[in-house]
């Protein structure tokens, strides 16, 4: 199967039955998202949305968050993955937006790749989530999932060269949803270990289904509406 005909039955599906993915971090404001995301790297979002109450609470701005020590914000995150090092990069982060960005959120991915523990995928998701801005974020869904469809060529070997490939061939106006339909999709579908290929609407037209049971299966029709 060619690779747009792939790319077509993946925006087909889900922009007919999931046509307004979400996050599933919770946050109210730009802020509470760049914080929410930090945290969420090798760390769950339901890890994260636990943690974030308490030291929301305890750091309502940036600004309260660029005033405290490391050690000062240590104890509200101790229960994510790497907790000393993210409560630096909090508490660099919240000194960065309060001096450099009057406490905003910059919107632009160069700018917020400035700020600490803010690397392209964590800038991504703010530009997408927030702005609107046709970014796509890879994180270890993404990548696995958009090489296990055959979404992206096996030479898409780092997560810049599987974004430059999803995004020449996604809308523009789609690509910040096909980042959560991705994330979402390797997070209760195609799972590490043992992807639900029995329950999966993308089956017809992946390469990791044709290879593992056939392409007598693999080359049915496939459903578009």
């Amino acid at each position: 199967m060619r690779r747009a005909d792939r790319f077509q039955h993946f925006l087909d599906y889900f922009t007919t039955h999931f046509p307004e993915p979400k996050t599933e971090l919770a946050y109210r404001s730009p802020y509470e998202l760049i914080v929410a995301v930090v945290l969420s790297a090798q760390c769950t979002d339901k890890r994260v949305n636990l943690v974030m109450p308490g030291l929301l609470e305890e750091f309502p701005t940036a600004a309260h968050l660029g005033a405290a020590a490391a050690e000062e914000i240590f104890p509200f995150i101790r229960s994510v993955s790497y907790p000393n090092n993210k409560a630096k990069h909090l508490a660099g982060l919240g000194r960065m937006l309060t001096e450099d960005f009057g406490g905003e959120v910059p919107s632009q991915i160069e700018e917020l790749q400035r700020l600490p523990g803010v690397g392209r995928k964590t800038a991504n998701v703010v530009a997408s989530v927030i702005y609107n801005q046709p970014a796509m974020a890879v994180d270890t869904h993404v990548f696995r999932v958009s090489h296990r469809i055959g979404l992206v060529p096996k030479t898409a070997t780092t997560p810049l060269a599987v974004e430059k490939a999803l995004v020449r061939h996604i809308p523009q106006e789609l690509v910040n949803k096909a980042h959560h339909w991705l994330i979402l999709h390797g997070r209760y579908i195609c799972v590490a270990r043992t992807p639900k290929c029995g329950i999966c609407p993308l089956a017809p037209s992946c390469a990791y289904f044709a290879k593992q049971f056939g392409k007598a299966l693999a080359s049915k029709p496939i459903p578009t509406k």
